[in-house]
């Protein structure tokens, strides 16, 4: 008897990433890694009454850098006379897994200035990424993928271009993509940012693998090691005493934060 061959609909979610990925593809993409050593932090975090994640924390230490480095706030925009656009503010595009009747989703929150906010509270963004409701934190994602599928590829590509401050919004200056949750590693992964973090789980002995994602166009091999390294200092210092505050400090309630653009 042969064997039976379903076919399933193309939906747009699935549109949607594949034309992320696809345009990504055009982007010359090199990844930096480097092992840090975060036995201090992962203590401190361990012993912080609140539940902070991995994620929270690279995605403030990461902003920290960027908010020193402005190369990291730069993306290169296409046209007849290219151009290195920066700007003031990091953004941060997270990558979510969600779960609906569909199946399993993935949907890219975006959170503004990240550097200026508390652990605690993009512990809860980040929350709020998992379990309100998707036409809530993901309207705009939604929107786009009800878009055919040529128009929503002019779209992307017309923003992945942009020169204002709009494309910030709308792409996200750096992007942070893990499965370190799932105990695996997605170090090489596309990206419409002109950096991606990624990280695999930290080890017994504290170490932890970081990569680095970056365009080539905007940013060579030594630039990308330099951020690591402040990466890692920012984890060691900046975090690990926010961290430590965490512990001492009286438990405070939490401006409610703002839903995903």
């Amino acid at each position: 008897m042969p064997p039976i061959i379903t076919t399933s609909r193309f939906t747009g979610a699935r549109g949607c990433v594949s034309d992320i990925a696809t345009l990504a593809l055009r982007v010359p993409l090199f990844p930096v890694d480097r092992v840090m050593q975060l036995t201090d932090l992962a203590n401190a975090r361990a012993a912080c009454p609140e539940r902070i994640g991995w994620a929270a924390i690279f995605l403030k230490a990461y902003a920290l850098v960027a908010r020193e480095m402005p190369v990291l706030r730069t993306w290169f925009s296409r046209g007849l006379f290219p151009r290195l656009v920066t700007v003031p503010h990091t953004v941060a595009t997270l990558a979510v897994n969600r779960t609906d009747a569909a199946g399993d989703r993935l949907l890219f929150a975006r959170l503004r200035k990240p550097e200026t906010e508390s652990l605690v509270e993009i512990q809860r963004f980040i929350r709020d990424c998992t379990t309100e409701p998707l036409d809530r934190m993901f309207k705009r994602q939604l929107q786009l993928e009800m878009v055919p599928g040529p128009l929503r590829r002019a779209i992307l590509r017309w923003n992945m271009n942009g020169r204002s401050a709009k494309r910030a919004s709308r792409i996200g200056t750096f992007s942070l993509s893990t499965l370190a949750g799932l105990g695996a590693s997605n170090r090489f992964h596309p990206t419409l940012c002109t950096t991606s973090l990624s990280y695999t789980p930290v080890e017994a002995d504290g170490r932890c693998t970081v990569t680095l994602i970056a365009d080539h166009r905007v940013l060579d091999g030594a630039v990308v090691a330099r951020a690591l390294q402040w990466l890692e200092q920012a984890l060691q210092t900046d975090i690990a005493a926010e961290l430590s505050a965490l512990r001492s400090a009286p438990p405070a309630a939490v401006a409610p934060q703002r839903a995903a653009a």
